[in-house]
């Protein structure tokens, strides 16, 4: 189980644009600079993030990216959902009949995982946006 890159760095750069949103509009290439984080990668994953309405953009000399909503309303989980993102510990799929090893019973740890899955989803819902600019 691991979250890739793309969910990671969605939440760096959502850190970043909210520790920095006094600043007014942010562009990319100063997210890019402050997380290393490459601004084709940051390219891809603002799209997304603009399509599921975290974040929208302003063009221009002074023009970037501000948060859609406050970090207090912005949950990690709205994030990684909206990079295409899904943390995810059993190998099976969790309604199914078949199961973890295609056979027509669970694996011994079926219920070991689906908790853990259950908890760190759980985890990612709790916290907010707001909550990691606080870590700071």
């Amino acid at each position: 189980m691991r979250l890739t890159n793309k969910g990671r760095y969605a939440v760096m750069a959502m850190a970043d644009l909210a520790s920095n949103a006094n600043d007014g509009p942010i562009s990319l290439t100063e997210i890019s600079i402050r997380q290393n984080i490459s601004l084709a990668y940051l390219e891809q994953i603002f799209l997304k993030l603009k399509n599921n309405k975290l974040v929208k953009s302003s063009r221009g000399a002074n023009g970037g990216y501000v948060l859609e909503k406050p970090a207090s309303e912005i949950k990690l989980s709205n994030i990684i959902f909206a990079v295409d993102e899904e943390v995810k510990t059993l190998n099976c799929k969790k309604n199914s009949k078949k199961g973890c090893n295609n056979k027509s019973t669970k694996c011994i740890t079926h219920n070991l995982w689906d908790q853990l899955d259950q908890h760190i989803n759980g985890f990612f819902e709790k916290v907010k946006l707001q909550d990691l600019t606080k870590l700071n």
